[in-house]
């Protein structure tokens, strides 16, 4: 066993994270009434704190309430309840490790029968061939607007350090609305926030550079981004490296690379773009590239499994590796790999030929693994990704129910 995987990391904000293993961020999608995290959350959380993880990065939490991924998504804004927070805080750290929340807004990602707005920094809704239908036409974003949601996203950091969170990771990547503020593909604005890379990235600036004003200087703030979208003209490895060096004046922890979006699922293994991908490690190619011109530390996210691939990932000079689906199949693999073992079970693959729709079978069959474990359940990595699918869409037409009625009680617009 190399001693880096299990080696602390010291942060700039002077936080330490206990050793380089970090849970990755995957949306759960369990928010209870009133789009809180509750008791379901509670239990996987702790299952994963006492799994040896030094960082747990929760699923997307949502800065506006009348924009969600997807209908059981948890919400932090103003009017928000507190004391669920304070408690998932709690059970992230039971282990001894750091929890950051990771907070978000979907933009144009948002499914066609949600309520609430469609956004996007120009009018360009998402392209799926035949599966496009499934996204709502999104309105381009008024000054005011943008400005509202720089407010918004220092809204939830403040109040997610009120809870008891260590950090928060701003996502900026898989083509959520700051990637696609980033994405010239996306972009087509002519004001302050499009055409250059430098006005294209001038929304995360503003949100980082107000998130780190509303906490304290012990807080940690993180930036998840694209090693590249994986789409030909869109945002690349280059442009990544432009925006890391933007980002460290701001006092940025950690930047976290990632890659794709729901047009180029490439974080699933599934790129519309064919220059990719490695079986593990998905990115590591773009991050050894990046690695040696960053200013900030870099995560890795994408793919890993296996020990052997985390020590690569670490002698490349990567500060920290990322993991999501190996963690929901096997949530203890930390201690695994510190005893020198091994998991014993991995998902099912997807190779279906409709990408969009392997894509969306791959998520639910994560999800499907999180809420066994939130049940106290050991994975059933077998299940085929067709059950794991239609399971998941019962559960999300329950779920879009329950948020229209909040939504509507909450006095929100109903519609754009």
């Amino acid at each position: 066993m190399t001693s880096e995987l299990f080696s602390p990391l010291h942060l700039r904000s002077g936080q330490v994270l206990k050793n380089r293993i970090a849970k990755a961020a995957m949306e759960e999608n369990m928010a209870g009434d009133g789009q809180l995290p509750d008791e379901q959350l509670f239990r996987l959380y702790r299952r994963w704190a006492a799994g040896g993880t030094g960082l747990l990065i929760t699923g997307n939490v949502m800065v506006h309430a009348e924009a969600l991924t997807g209908p059981a998504g948890v919400v932090l804004d103003e009017n928000a309840l507190l004391k669920p927070f304070t408690e998932w805080a709690e059970a992230g750290k039971s282990g001894g490790g750091s929890i950051w929340m990771q907070i978000n807004h979907p933009g144009r990602q948002v499914a066609s029968g949600m309520p609430g707005v469609v956004w996007g920094p120009s009018d360009i809704g998402v392209s799926l061939g035949k599966h496009s239908s499934r996204f709502g036409k999104p309105t381009a974003m008024t000054a005011q607007q943008i400005e509202e949601t720089v407010t918004r996203y220092a809204v939830t950091a403040h109040r997610a350090e009120r809870a008891g969170f260590d950090g928060v990771e701003v996502h900026a990547a898989h083509g959520y609305l700051l990637s696609q503020f980033l994405s010239p593909l996306v972009n087509k604005r002519t004001d302050r926030w499009g055409g250059s890379l430098e006005n294209r990235a001038r929304m995360l600036l503003d949100i980082v550079s107000a998130v780190r004003a509303a906490v304290s200087s012990s807080f940690a703030v993180a930036v998840k981004l694209n090693s590249a979208d994986f789409q030909r003209g869109g945002f690349d490895a280059e442009d990544a490296r432009q925006v890391i060096e933007m980002l460290e004046p701001l006092g940025v922890d950690l930047v976290e690379l990632s890659g794709g979006s729901y047009e180029s699922p490439a974080m699933t293994g599934r790129a519309a773009d064919t220059r990719t991908q490695a079986r593990e490690a998905y990115f590591l190619d773009l991050a050894e590239n990046l690695v040696g011109t960053s200013p900030i530390p870099l995560m890795l996210t994408g793919g890993i499994t296996r020990r052997e691939t985390a020590e690569s990932v670490l002698d490349s000079g990567v500060a920290v590796v990322g993991m999501g689906t190996a963690l929901a199949v096997t949530p203890d693999l930390p201690d695994r790999w510190r005893r020198s073992g091994e998991a014993d079970r991995h998902m099912r693959p997807v190779n279906w030929s409709d990408k969009a729709l392997a894509s969306a079978a791959s998520m639910a069959q994560v999800r499907h693994q999180m809420r066994r474990l939130a049940r106290g359940s050991n994975p059933r990595p077998g299940t085929h990704p067709a059950i794991a699918l239609i399971t998941e869409q019962r559960k999300q037409r329950t779920a879009l129910r329950r948020y229209r009625a909040w939504l509507s009680k909450s006095g929100a617009s109903p519609r754009r």
